[in-house]
């Protein structure tokens, strides 16, 4: 597989030859399978001694002649805990059970269990190669953008001494009426989501891949180092395709790393 190489100005200069991985076959259900594998999630779990913090006379005996038992009252062995009580009757209410009003949960999720998923070697191999493969996959990217999109472009290494606005410039010639989808943007989320931790919503705007050894910021797009590449990065919801753009040095390392 061959890809146009561009110079700083987006003018082709030549072709350049792209590793096997970007002409691997896309397989969906690995890529999600390692990408939620892969998730970041922070541990959580319930309070020790939620749902028991009051007290309850614990398990009610059946024994005769025995105060505050339950021997001829025609009601199961659960803690319960007095609400009202006249000489020798009571009024119980079922407490710290889970089957109880109030009580405690059956199988509360604990913070001590261990969130880290194993990734077979193999499937993670065939996720990565998906998602590059899905950022020069055209069906891929239309299914993913809902339109014809251009993605994987190669450029020299000139491209990063431009200034910001001349490398915005660059990428509205090339990208041309898809231009609106490569800038990251913020919006506020409509809905009741604003008043619940997530004010705002934005999309994941195009990535650029630059080699372990280039350095590069730019405003408004996601740039990434080969050796911090991450499935996250090529798919960001786990499915094959996202606009990105490689510098000539980074497909060399990519041939090289992921062999």
């Amino acid at each position: 597989m061959k890809a146009k190489l561009l110079d700083k100005t987006g003018k082709v200069k030549g072709e350049i030859e792209m590793p096997k991985n970007f002409s691997a076959e896309i397989r969906p259900d690995i890529l999600l399978k390692v990408f939620e594998a892969q998730k970041v999630k922070q541990p959580f779990g319930a309070k020790v001694g939620a749902g028991a913090g009051y007290s309850a006379s614990g398990i009610l005996k059946h024994r005769r002649h025995v105060w505050k038992t339950a021997y001829g009252r025609g009601i199961s062995r659960v803690p319960r805990k007095i609400m009202a009580r006249q000489g020798a009757r009571f009024v119980w209410v079922g407490a710290t059970i889970s089957s109880a009003r109030g009580g405690r949960r059956a199988h509360p999720p604990k913070a001590i269990k261990n969130q880290f998923k194993k990734i077979n070697k193999k499937e993670l191999k065939i996720a990565f190669n998906s998602a590059l493969a899905g950022t020069v996959n055209e069906s891929a990217l239309e299914k993913k953008y809902n339109m014809k999109v251009k993605s994987g472009f190669v450029f020299d290494s000139g491209i990063l001494d431009l200034k910001t606005k001349d490398f915005l410039n660059v990428l509205k010639k090339i990208f041309e009426e898809t231009y609106e989808k490569v800038l990251k943007k913020k919006k506020v989320r409509a809905g009741k989501g604003k008043s619940r931790g997530r004010k705002y919503k934005s999309n994941a705007g195009m990535l650029f891949v630059i080699a372990s050894d280039e350095e590069m910021k730019r405003k408004g797009i996601e740039v990434v180092k080969v050796k911090d590449l991450k499935i996250s990065h090529l798919a960001p919801n786990g499915v094959a395709g996202r606009i990105t753009c490689y510098t000539e040095n980074a497909i060399k390392e990519i041939g090289e790393r992921f062999k």
